[in-house]
């Protein structure tokens, strides 16, 4: 088939690999040439902007930083996707967006003869999960071409409600990172030690994905992780605006916002987002540090990128 996808970073380059292995002509796009070369190498082409790929392709897939990003590559008059997307076509944004942008989107692709799914991920291709909402057709038709991307599809419904599911997903993730590094602290501060408290919790109640980046990345000192503290504050952001939104009572969300927020002030927003550790450790005086290795836990570390 012939296919396109826009933005080939970390997450878009790994997926846009999966539909080259799986045997799809592929044309892509991103600003920066670098991220477009390694597919290239394997028979991808190049070309200079959303519209140019969209001439070239049945199904257009997209993995942007926000909602921005993906409205310019959609609607620019001038460059964007619509321009160039054929009639019957279908754009697939497999961002971590605004449910209230992906329903815009989805209207403006329609008024096109164009079928639209959000379908943003968790985790890493080939194994990770597909969230997508919009036409429960055109979803049967894609459904193959995520499976070679992903371990696990599903389908929400309506436009907007892939968005909507990521972004539950991002506030629990998320939020539950901001208490278990104040537990930890806690720990910490009443002088146990760290290293065997990190054991204890992946066999406990305080047991998640999420913890898992503390013994890796926070009691470590390297705070490195699989995604940047703007990711993660860009999706907490989202994810307490469609809260406010619906009118749900979200009390620890917009707490564990500000943190993310203070700590992209303090100019680590490039950084791993563990990096939002350094925010509580100034409030509570004290570092999370363990002087002996920490063997990794049970679960795989959460990967927000998209």
């Amino acid at each position: 088939m012939l296919l396109g996808f826009i933005g080939t970073g970390t997450m878009g380059g790994a997926m846009a690999r999966c539909l080259i292995e799986a045997g799809h002509r592929l044309t892509v796009f991103d600003r920066r040439s670098a991220a477009t070369e390694p597919l290239a190498a394997k028979g991808a082409r190049i070309a200079d902007s959303p519209a140019a790929v969209a001439l070239e392709s049945e199904i257009v897939f997209a993995s942007l930083p926000g909602p921005k990003e993906v409205e310019s590559a959609v609607l620019d008059p001038t460059t964007g996707l619509l321009t160039g997307l054929r009639g019957g076509g279908v754009f697939v944004d497999m961002t971590t967006n605004s449910p209230e942008v992906a329903r815009r989107l989805s209207a403006a692709c329609r008024a096109r003869g164009i079928a639209m799914l959000d379908a943003p991920v968790s985790g890493r291709p080939p194994a990770m999960t597909v969230m997508a909402g919009g036409d429960a057709a055109t979803f049967e038709r894609c459904r193959p071409i995520f499976a070679a991307m992903a371990g696990n599809v599903f389908f929400l419904g309506e436009a907007g409600t892939g968005c909507t599911a990521k972004l539950v997903t991002q506030y629990l993730g998320y939020t539950n990172f901001i208490a278990a590094i104040e537990g930890m602290l806690i720990g910490a501060k009443a002088g146990i030690d760290l290293a065997t408290l990190a054991k204890i919790v992946p066999l406990s109640a305080g047991a998640s994905r999420t913890f898992d980046n503390i013994p890796r990345a926070i009691l470590s000192g390297s705070f490195v992780s699989g995604g940047t503290l703007d990711i993660v504050a860009k999706d907490m952001a989202l994810a307490c605006e469609l809260a406010r939104e619906v009118g749900a009572p979200a009390r620890l969300g917009p707490i564990a916002d500000e943190i993310y927020r203070a700590a992209q002030a303090a100019g680590w927003g490039g950084e791993g987002f563990p990096v939002v550790a350094r925010v509580l450790e100034k409030l509570a005086g004290c570092e999370l540090r363990a002087d002996a290795p920490v063997e990794a836990a049970s679960y795989a570390p959460q990967d927000p990128r998209r």
